[in-house]
């Protein structure tokens, strides 16, 4: 027997077994290569619908997809080939989310497959880590500039307070496929960098019942279950999972609890989804950590209590109708509750009460980096730094005692909205045209709360507030909540309400100038409305309304000069408006406890981009035994105007505020490739992401063990801290025997400055490479067992630091060294099984979509 025929007979031999059908897709499936460009009437829509299971016996009912005159599905919204898109396109697929099952996050997939994003964990858990890409974030992390934009079947996800994005509480199984659109003001604001739109399952794309456990390192205990019917022109969906385990440093728990329903009606002409998504997650120990002490134990970690927990619930209604052959009308609306508590032990940044004062004896506020105003007077320039507490009480200042503060948060948001959108693909004068016009609203109500408790920093790092402490007696003051300086400055409780208010409108056509050439232009509308009402009367500066409007233009080409090769270039602009954390927390003097409280406030001006983006893609079909290369070449860059970045304060690395910077710039090249053969499948990409400031001047970095005074010197051309220049992925899929597949990948970063260096001139974050195993083994045609390794070399390196101050810290601990790091997952190893009911199982197939 020869080898292509023995391939030949393991290929037909597993076609029936689930584990292998989704691999088997790529060549009984049709193509498709259809992106959503607008972020509505993506999910479920048109060309994108998942075939029927295989071996099923189609059936002829409302819910099967319209075709064109032509024989091929109809596009519907903003949909269009990939080949007309004038921008870059990532996808990750439900299959390569599959692959990561056992990391329970979608993001971990994002990071293996997708050219230029890199992940900064600086809560030393991976399911909140922050999304880098092409020098742009989308993080969990209040205080970080977020520069991505993200939907989930249609409707905006960026927090309400922050912009944050919690991708912790969407479950990966319920994902269909993620699309990374570079380059489109459709997506609104915050898209500078790109948007990110997740389009989830249901009934219609996915039926059966499905039922998986797992368990593995870290005392990591887990499980889901997915279920998918349809039911003549109704269908349900439902995906449930479930996670607890201890974490890979200490005090470091995660528990993930997620719930996701769909209910489907669908006709010839119309499709209507009411949807439904709750999740609540814990997590533990979310800090970097001095190198001094992880030197000494990897799994160390700084002060504590530090828990994040997260709520969320949220319902949507999306439709389609297609009122005409040519015209379709899409829209949705939403309703979602957010909710986010923060417990964080802190060092206390306490002296006692300067001799030039009237409270010597006393507690009081470090001083230093605050400057006395114009007229000023000493005592009452040192009298305002006094530390009282809910009662105005003055507290005893007791010396040898390393003070700290058990500082607590909350944030909750009610927003509700909805977007409309009409698309027509009527010809012009002969040519092909699709025109799409649409507009959409979000309203958002949010209150924060914060307070610090004053404690005291044990010898093991934990943070307690009782006065009768084991390790230094009675200390009095103890206890004592609401604390604030006398003047408000540096540390005061917040209760802050406040709205936005987010209005587009958006316009743009694609117009066929021949069957090669493409031409799309069009334009959105942004306008924002802050408002935010301080309820403390602490910080009347936080009173305000805050107004930003911007018209984003968009234009490109295509041109395909072979079905397998295309050119696509574009020029677009963007804006994002200052979130209300930045707008309120701007004031130097009066810096937030990130990601905490609210203080007086500078506004700030909004970011504005402008993108400029070349390539070229395309296939080579049957390019070694029957097998289809994908392939990409680009290049981009984005200038950005009054950039914000977060600044540092003296003394507490958790304390900072935000500032408009002048200018600065990501650009890079991007090249990659992917090669599918049935059983096999392998991938390879590289990035050269150059992300700089393009301004001279002076910012504060008070731990910067280079600063000067406090300051450090910015110059055109230095690195944007935490975005590695050099970024290489690799890996493959391979069909060994029937029924067992097994796959590798490896991600290489070159060296990184860390956050506060944005001088350069401190030794990088080193260069680092990471190495994964996946496998699964088909039992039995309703029995799937799976493997997968991370960090299989056990490499112990850091994605994400910054520095804190030196000095001591509690009993014989102190800080000598200012860098602190979050060391990387280590090795960790998952396994568990897939079970699906039914005498005959068969999974939903995925089409092939192409890439590139």
């Amino acid at each position: 027997m020869t080898m292509r025929a023995l391939r030949g007979s393991l290929i037909a031999s597993v076609a029936l077994l689930p584990g292998a059908a989704y691999a088997q897709s790529s060549v009984t499936l049709s193509e498709i290569s259809v992106v959503s460009t607008t972020p509505v009437g993506g999910s479920g829509s048109g060309s994108t619908r998942a075939a029927p299971p295989l071996g099923a016996t189609p059936v002829v009912s409302p819910s099967a997809a319209p075709v064109s005159s032509a024989g091929s599905p109809r596009l519907r919204g903003g949909e269009q080939p990939l080949y007309k898109i004038p921008s870059t396109v990532e996808t990750v697929t439900a299959a390569d989310l599959d692959i990561d099952r056992g990391t329970f996050n979608a993001v971990a997939t994002l990071a293996r497959r997708t050219p230029g994003l890199n992940l900064s964990d600086s809560q030393g858990n991976s399911n909140r880590t922050d999304v880098n890409y092409r020098g742009f974030q989308a993080s969990p992390v209040q205080g970080v500039p977020q520069g991505l934009a993200v939907y989930q079947n249609g409707v905006r996800i960026n927090e309400a307070f922050g912009d944050t994005v919690q991708f912790d509480l969407i479950p990966p199984t319920a994902i269909q496929r993620i699309d990374i659109v570079t380059g489109n003001p459709v997506f609104g604001l915050n898209a500078i960098g790109g948007a990110v739109n997740i389009q989830m399952k249901n009934g219609f794309t996915w039926q059966g019942t499905e039922v998986t456990a797992l368990g593995g390192s870290d005392g990591r205990i887990a499980g889901g279950l997915e279920y998918g019917k349809v039911i003549g022109p109704w269908s349900f969906y439902f995906n449930g999972d479930g996670l607890n385990d201890r974490g890979w440093r200490y005090e470091s728990p995660s528990t993930i609890g997620r719930l996701y329903t769909d209910l489907g009606y669908r006709t010839l002409d119309s499709e209507f989804h009411l949807i439904g998504g709750f999740a609540r997650t814990f997590f533990g120990a979310a800090a970097a950590t001095p190198v001094d002490f992880t030197h000494v134990d990897p799994r160390a970690i700084f002060t504590y209590p530090q828990t994040t927990t997260t709520e969320m619930g949220t319902m949507q209604l999306t439709g389609r109708v297609d009122i005409s052959p040519t015209w379709d009308l899409a829209g949705n609306a939403y309703f979602r509750r957010f909710s986010n508590t923060y417990v964080d032990g802190n060092d206390g940044n306490f002296e006692n009460c300067s001799r030039q004062s009237s409270n010597r004896g006393f507690l009081c506020f470090e001083d230093d980096g605050f400057t006395r105003a114009a007229g000023q007077s000493q005592l009452a320039f040192r009298n305002q730094f006094t530390i009282l507490g809910a009662n105005n009480q003055r507290i005893p200042f007791t010396a040898g005692v390393p003070y700290g503060t058990l500082d607590v948060t909350k944030t909750e948001a009610t927003s509700y909205g909805g977007s409309l959108q009409a698309a027509n693909r009527d010809k012009v004068f002969g040519f092909g045209n699709s025109f799409v016009v649409g507009g959409s609203i979000d309203v958002a109500e949010f209150s924060f709360k914060s307070a610090s408790t004053l404690g005291v920093i044990n010898p093991n790092l934990s943070v307690t507030t009782d006065p009768n402490n084991p390790y230094y007696g009675t200390v009095p003051g103890l206890g004592t909540t609401q604390l604030r300086t006398a003047a408000a400055l540096g540390i005061a409780p917040s209760n802050v309400i406040g709205s936005n208010l987010y209005m587009g409108l958006y316009a743009t056509d694609t117009f066929d100038v021949t069957d090669a050439l493409s031409l799309t232009a069009g334009a959105r509308l942004n306008f924002a409305r802050l408002t935010t009402n301080d309820q403390t009367g602490f910080s009347p500066d936080v009173n305000g309304t805050y107004y930003y409007n911007k018209i984003n233009p968009l234009a490109g080409l295509t041109y395909r000069f072979t079905p397998g090769l295309s050119l696509y270039g574009g020029y677009s602009e963007s804006n994002r408006a200052p979130t209300p954390l930045e707008t309120a927390c701007s004031n130097p003097d009066r810096p937030c406890l990130l990601p905490n409280s609210l203080v007086a406030d500078p506004p700030l001006k909004q970011v504005t981009g402008q993108t400029y983006e070349v390539g070229v893609r395309g296939q080579i079909p049957n390019f070694y035994d029957g097998g289809l290369v994908t392939y990409k070449v680009g290049a981009f860059r984005t200038d950005l105007a009054n950039d914000i970045i977060q600044l540092a304060t003296p003394g507490n690395a958790a304390r900072g505020y935000f500032v408009n910077v002048p200018a600065t710039q990501r650009q890079g090249i991007e090249v990659a490739g992917e090669y599918t053969r049935g059983d096999l499948s392998v991938y390879a990409n590289y990035a050269l992401i150059d992300a700089t400031f393009q301004f001279d001047g002076t910012l504060s970095s008070p731990n910067n063990p280079l600063a000067d005074d406090g300051a450090i010197a910015v110059r055109r051309g230095n690195q944007v801290p935490l975005i590695p220049n050099h970024q290489f992925k690799v890996g493959f899929d391979y069909l060994v025997l029937p029924g067992w597949r097994f796959g590798m990948n490896l991600q290489a970063f070159s060296s990184a400055y860390y956050r506060g260096d944005e001088s350069n001139l401190n030794p990088k974050l080193p260069a680092y490479l990471v190495l994964g195993l996946n496998t699964t083994y088909q039992v039995t045609p309703n029995l799937q067992v799976f493997g997968l390794i991370t960090n299989l070399t056990n490499n112990r390196y850091a994605n994400f630091g910054t520095f804190a101050e030196r000095g001591p810290i509690a009993g014989n601990l102190a800080i000598n060294d200012p860098r602190t790091t979050t060391l990387a997952q280590p090795l960790s190893i998952y396994g568990g099984i897939r079970y699906a009911f039914g005498a005959d199982p068969v999974p939903m197939p995925e089409p092939l979509i192409r890439k590139y």
